[in-house]
């Protein structure tokens, strides 16, 4: 097992800056999940960690070994694809033992690893079929299969679940996450699903052109993210966001508005708010952190709101909402009575409120 160092990490095709000076300390047997957008960069510096993409600048670390000039198969690493990339004319059997028998393996080594992986992964009777005699969530685990046998220092994933069904990605990923505890290997999970992020991840990398703008637990990036696009980026449905301008409340402290919402900043805020006192501010709060208002709720932490779709989904309801002009979606109680064109009072958890600045799009 080894961690993976990357330092000042740089590619360039031609014109396109397509990474831009990553550093990252990837731990011994962590399981490290890259997220972010198509184009954002997470794609190639997996890549490059794999030997597949050549280095602009900057150093890339496995175990205690450089790694920048070493071939794919010196780097001690297994990749899984996103296309499974089998060989369709041999046997599952033999799509795992290739690899091995590349680089002669003893057969009764070969035989004893690819059982091993077959039991792990629960596809020993499938051993003597051809892929095409495979669905899509089997052939998937021929791949894991094929990389678990090698024994490398690092696993790296590639959008390994992006082919399959939406039921099979949550067994999938429920396996996986399995897998990693039971081997105890370090792996690097590329995917531009946020879900699977911050469910597999030990430590998220959000990345957006070529930067990496925030690193955490999953949990740390939700609650806390450094700016507005971190903050947009985790979360389903995404957090509301809303332009509003910061005043002095009546009786003191501060307070936010715009031609729909009239909210008091919270006082343990308003230190940092009150740098924005009689300026614009990008105001954020999340679709749970909204609920229907009660009488018991202070009206300076409510605000009226126009249903425009609701959305009943069993374990909640969403709510389209338009608020004066801006849209925003609530994610309310199941059995929650609205309907569209109501006009419901929504009350806000001031516990959960964010400001961002409107310019740098940082967090206040």
């Amino acid at each position: 097992m080894a961690q993976v160092v990357i330092r000042s990490l740089n590619k360039r095709f031609d014109e396109v800056h397509a990474v831009k000076d990553v550093n990252l300390e990837i731990r011994d047997k962590e399981f490290m999940v890259f997220v972010g957008p198509s184009g954002c960069g997470k794609t190639t510096t997996l890549r490059m960690i794999a030997g597949l993409e050549s280095i602009t600048s900057g150093q890339i670390l496995i175990g205690d070994r450089v790694v920048n000039d070493l071939p794919p198969m010196d780097r001690d690493i297994a990749m899984v694809f996103q296309n499974y990339a089998l060989y369709p004319h041999m046997s599952v059997y033999d799509n795992m033992a290739f690899g091995l028998k590349m680089r002669k393996f003893d057969r009764e080594e070969i035989r004893r690893r690819v059982q091993e992986a077959a039991d792990i992964l629960g596809i020993r009777d499938y051993l003597h079929r051809k892929p095409r005699q495979l669905s899509g969530g089997q052939r998937q685990r021929v791949a894991l299969g094929r990389a678990i046998v090698r024994h490398p220092q690092v696993f790296l994933f590639d959008e390994p679940l992006s082919n399959l069904d939406a039921k099979l990605r949550v067994q999938m990923r429920v396996e996986l996450k399995k897998l990693h505890e039971r081997l105890g290997t370090t792996a690097v999970y590329v995917t531009h699903d946020q879900v699977e992020a911050m469910t597999l991840g030990d430590r998220v990398v959000v990345m957006r052109d070529g930067v990496v703008q925030q690193v955490g637990e999953p949990l740390e990036l939700y609650n806390n993210p450094v700016n507005r696009f971190v903050a947009g980026f985790l979360g389903s449905p995404a957090m509301n966001f809303a332009p509003v301008r910061v005043v002095a409340a009546n009786g003191g402290g501060l307070r936010i508005e715009n031609d729909g919402l009239r909210l008091l900043v919270p006082p343990d805020q308003a230190g940092r708010v009150g740098r924005y006192a009689g300026r614009e501010l990008t105001f954020g709060i999340r679709p749970e952190d909204l609920r229907i208002a009660t009488d018991s709720d202070p009206p300076d932490l409510t605000f009226e709101a126009i249903v425009e779709v609701v959305e009943r989904l069993g374990s909640e309801t969403l709510l389209d909402i338009r608020v004066g002009s801006s849209a925003m979606v609530a994610a309310v109680e199941p059995s929650a009575p609205a309907r569209v064109r109501d006009r419901l009072r929504l009350a806000v958890n001031p516990e959960r409120m964010h400001f961002f600045d409107p310019e740098t799009e940082r967090t206040v």
